[in-house]
């Protein structure tokens, strides 16, 4: 395992740089011909922000000229027609999500209109799933959220990153407290059920009293969530044109400090760990569905920046983070017309698949069951991952707790290191050979 604890963030496995183009493509009815769909997730991706912060490698793009967004949607809606149509017709959604980029970009009555087509097009009702929105405060306007929570909102994520000005504009993030402050206080007016606030640290110049003082902000409004990110400086990205003025293993320590005095802080202030990112407050109500399992159940990605699973292939259309290679992808998609089959993915060969429900359990705090992993796969995951797990276990990354093999309080702090550790050596030689673009 690599000295530094920060390899990358492990959202899900594979990556879409072990994806490739896909010769022949696909049909999707046949890809999901025969796939368990009575709790499938439903992602649907809008690529655009006001602005683009310097650590942010999202596939997103500044701004749209005239009539950009219209057409998008349009060709979100020819999308939506085509998946559709490829699954079953008692196909089921558990839950729903609207990501991006920043989906409140769009306008309230674009808002409105991405939402007929997740319930018109796609057949989600909105008002019976949990659907989760990304916003800005900027664009967490009152009209917007009006239309999310009419529409049936029940988490509401906001990207702040940090409560201290200098610390935002040292993350090349232009904003003001006062601007997240009253984005927030419209977020608690319009009464969705669950507040998650975005904070990173790692920032230059962030010290553990400026840190905590941001927690202690965010605090101040009680949100059922909190994620802590580490940040992250990526190539192409604003912050991956600087120089970096301090040792990596300097920075490391500084990032490792940081993240355990949060961690504690949360912890005493009656939050739950649920992963090295996700706090939970006790009592709050939970975001996603007790029906549907990221580690097994199918998702159906809407948008040129989404991914869809199935049991065998994970697929989506290309992958870039320079702005004009952004563009290109985003000027494709709004010209497709042929929505009906898969462009770009991986196959999910067994052993992958086993791999990739040991990596997602093993990241979230409550871990992996045994049992539950000899049920799915009809196998041990001892006798699968047995070196990897003893490497963990030597290192003191992992244990046995009540029958489950959990990652110890350090094992989760030093996630973004434990997850690539577990990667194949395929879908490693696949990410090392990709040219990021």
């Amino acid at each position: 395992m690599s000295e530094s604890p920060y390899q990358s963030y492990v959202y899900a496995y594979p990556h879409k740089t072990a994806y490739r183009p896909l010769r022949p493509r696909p049909a999707l009815s046949e890809l999901w011909a025969g796939e368990p769909q009575h709790a499938l997730s439903l992602y649907l991706h809008i690529p655009f922000c006001e602005v683009r912060c310097g650590f942010c490698n999202l596939f997103t793009r500044i701004g749209s000229p005239d009539g950009l967004t219209t057409a998008y949607l349009d060709a979100l809606e020819r999308q939506a027609g085509a998946v559709r149509a490829a699954l079953a017709e008692d196909a089921h959604f558990a839950l729903a999500a609207f990501g991006g980029g920043t989906p409140t970009y769009l306008t309230p009555a674009e808002l409105e209109r991405l939402c007929d087509i997740t319930e018109q097009r796609m057949g989600a009702d909105l008002r019976a799933i949990p659907l989760s929105v990304e916003a800005s405060p900027d664009t967490a306007t009152a009209d917007r959220l009006e239309v999310l929570a009419a529409r049936g909102t029940t988490r509401l994520s906001l990207g702040v990153q940090s409560f201290l000005d200098e610390e935002a504009r040292s993350a090349v993030r232009p904003q003001k407290r006062a601007a997240v402050e009253a984005a927030l206080g419209r977020i608690r007016a319009a009464g969705i059920p669950v507040l998650n606030i975005d904070l990173i640290y790692g920032i230059d110049g962030q010290t553990e009293a400026s840190w905590l003082r941001s927690l202690d902000a965010a605090l101040a409004w009680q949100p059922e969530e909190l994620y802590l990110y580490p940040l992250y400086v990526r190539p192409l990205t604003g912050l991956g044109r600087r120089a970096a003025d301090e040792s990596p293993a300097g920075w490391d320590a500084q990032r490792l400090a940081l993240y355990r005095a949060g961690r504690d802080h949360l912890l005493a202030n009656g939050y739950q760990q649920v992963s090295m990112r996700m706090f939970r407050r006790f009592g709050s109500p939970e975001a996603g569905s007790s029906e549907y399992s990221c580690q097994t159940d199918g998702m159906v990605g809407l948008g040129c920046g989404a991914r869809s699973y199935t049991s065998g292939l994970h697929y989506s259309f290309d992958y870039a983070v320079s702005a004009s290679e952004v563009r290109g992808i985003i000027d494709d998609y709004v010209a497709t017309e042929d929505f009906g089959h898969a462009e770009v993915g991986r196959v999910i060969v067994p052993e992958e698949a086993r791999r990739r429900h040991l990596i997602q359990s093993l990241l979230q705090a409550e871990g992996l069951e045994p049992a539950d992993y000899r049920r799915r796969f009809g196998s041990d995951v001892a006798e699968d991952f047995g070196a990897e797990l003893a490497a963990l276990t030597d290192q003191g990354r992992l244990e046995e707790s009540r029958g489950r093999l959990v990652l110890t309080p350090e094992g989760l702090a030093h996630s973004d290191s434990v997850g690539p550790a577990l990667f194949s050596s395929a879908v490693r030689t696949a990410m090392a050979s990709y040219e990021l673009k």
